[in-house]
């Protein structure tokens, strides 16, 4: 029955994620990912990591997608004509894309190792399964990576009040 969920979810992620792709609407791209925040969420609920599900979905799913709404109606943009790619454009997404692919192959080979392993050294805990596992990772291991995580989203809070910012007076100095 888990996996039934668990490939359920895995859908509504994937499926909202090319939503904010390809969708034109800017709003409705911000919506999407709110709905493959929450699909991942769940999926850690699925994981019995309810720490980090309640994590994504307060933290990203609540303060970023509406930062990112904010910063949308702030700004006004209209989904007018897109350009055309440039060729480097394409031979970047293309680079990337099968660096992503190579990635993923890493991965499920690494995992299919593990599986092999973990059947025979017994029931492993997850790092986000207790609480004072996950904060000693936090403050420990993973201190810096979420210090410059922070400091990033300073850095665009500050970038959209100065976007935002209306300049009176710069028809004169043109």
């Amino acid at each position: 029955m888990s996996d039934l969920f668990f490939y359920l979810f895995a859908a509504l992620t994937a499926g909202s994620a090319l939503a904010v792709v390809f969708t034109k609407n800017t709003v409705a791209a911000a919506l999407s990912l709110l709905v493959s925040l929450v699909g991942v969420a769940a999926i850690f609920v699925l994981l019995d990591a309810f720490l980090l599900a309640a994590l994504m979905v307060f933290v990203y799913a609540g303060a970023v997608v509406a930062l990112f709404l904010f910063i949308v109606m702030l700004l006004d943009t209209q989904g007018g004509d897109r350009k055309p790619f440039k060729k480097a454009t394409i031979v970047a997404s293309a680079f990337s894309f099968a660096i992503l692919v190579l990635g993923l192959l890493s991965f499920a080979q690494r995992g299919a190792q593990a599986e092999i392993v973990h059947e025979t050294a017994g029931p492993v805990v997850p790092i986000g399964a207790s609480l004072r596992a996950y904060g000693e990772q936090l403050f420990t291991t993973y201190l810096l990576p979420v210090q410059i995580v922070g400091f990033l989203l300073l850095i665009a809070m500050l970038g959209v009040i100065v976007l935002s910012k209306k300049f009176e007076g710069l028809e004169d100095i043109k």
